[in-house]
């Protein structure tokens, strides 16, 4: 092979691997569907909830999120196996039980064997309601690049707040009277 020749190949393999890595960054930044809720509430937008009809963890049959309207709503998207995932599971269970009656903490377990999180609903006591999503529907629809994200929902179906990232009783708390007075 001549050296022109090689030098032209190298160029055209160092050129794809650049197109490549442009495109992950696009498809993480933008989630390919115009960023979705988590980008578009993270640029100080309000919107309104994209609706879901998931098979429940929980009990039998399904929640579709609009029977959940009418009152405050902390959807925490999760999965067995995430480390922070199981840190964070008293907080949101000690936020079920606090806010019982005004708000709903609904758990959103994804990319997870049914099992698994059967046994993670046992290990921590989760009282609230939770859905099965194991085919990622929910996944672009919220924007979500990684788990442990938390969105509140106001009364009317608007998203209006989110939270990348390890939430806590004080995260909680903030968020709900946020949506409560929305």
């Amino acid at each position: 092979m001549t050296a022109r020749l090689r030098l032209g190949a190298q160029a055209l393999a160092v050129g794809l691997v650049l197109a490549l890595l442009g495109l992950l960054i696009w498809k993480v930044a933008f989630n390919g569907n115009g960023g979705g809720v988590a980008q578009k509430i993270d640029r100080g937008k309000v919107v309104r909830a994209p609706s879901f009809d998931l098979g429940r963890l929980d009990a039998p049959g399904r929640l579709e999120l609009a029977s959940l309207t009418g009152k405050p709503i902390v959807l925490n998207f999760w999965a067995s196996w995430c480390y922070p995932c199981n840190k964070e599971a008293p907080a949101l269970e000690q936020a079920a039980r606090q806010w019982s009656g005004k708000a709903t903490v609904v758990g959103v377990d994804v990319r997870d064997a049914r099992g698994d999180a059967r046994k993670f609903l046992r290990e921590h006591d989760i009282s609230y309601p939770v859905v099965h999503d194991n085919h990622d529907s929910m996944w672009p629809k919220w924007g979500l690049t990684g788990l442990r994200p938390q969105f509140f929902v106001d009364p009317s179906g608007r998203v209006v707040g989110h939270v990348a990232g390890q939430i806590n009783e004080a995260t909680l708390r903030t968020g709900i009277e946020e949506a409560l007075k929305s």
